[in-house]
């Protein structure tokens, strides 16, 4: 059985800390908030992250080019890679997505699906609302969500 390297790094953006977890693949995690003590672990793919992040929160990234490494069921997978397709400063529904996948009833599990995105702002699950146009769910806080579209708004 092949061993896995986990390498971390904390950084600081306009939303708070955020905390990445990568493997020699790609990114893993991107969290909301600090979640490791002790230092840092240097890795490409999290210098690779962090400056995407910091030209993404600067205006002048809108779409990441980050190796990814992310898991989930054949279901979710698929939901993230939806999500890929909404361009930036654009918003849908949960509905629209579930359509945009081939499965229209599956409004439910797409938002189930979105809520364990686990490389939130890289993979933009920000930016799906409710059909009604509320902000709903979003892992890092209904605040951080608005931050997100408002900011990528007033760059269009």
């Amino acid at each position: 059985m092949k061993t896995i390297m986990l390498y971390h790094k904390q950084i600081d953006s306009p939303v708070g800390p955020l905390t990445l977890v990568a493997n020699d693949e790609g990114l893993a995690r991107l969290s909301w908030g600090r979640h490791f003590d002790g230092a840092d672990c240097s890795h490409h793919i999290l210098e690779q992250t962090e400056t995407q992040l910091r030209e993404y929160f600067a205006g002048t990234r809108r779409t990441f080019s980050i190796p990814l490494a992310a898991n989930g069921t054949e279901f979710q997978m698929d939901a993230w890679q939806e999500l890929q397709k909404i361009p930036f400063g654009r918003h849908i529904t949960y509905g629209q997505q579930a359509t945009n996948m081939g499965r229209p009833k599956s409004t439910r599990a797409v938002g189930s699906a979105n809520g364990k995105n686990p490389v939130g702002i890289i993979i933009p699950c920000h930016r799906v609302i409710g059909a009604n146009g509320d902000l709903t769910g979003f892992a890092g806080g209904l605040a951080i969500k608005k931050f997100l579209l408002d900011h990528e708004a007033r760059l269009l």
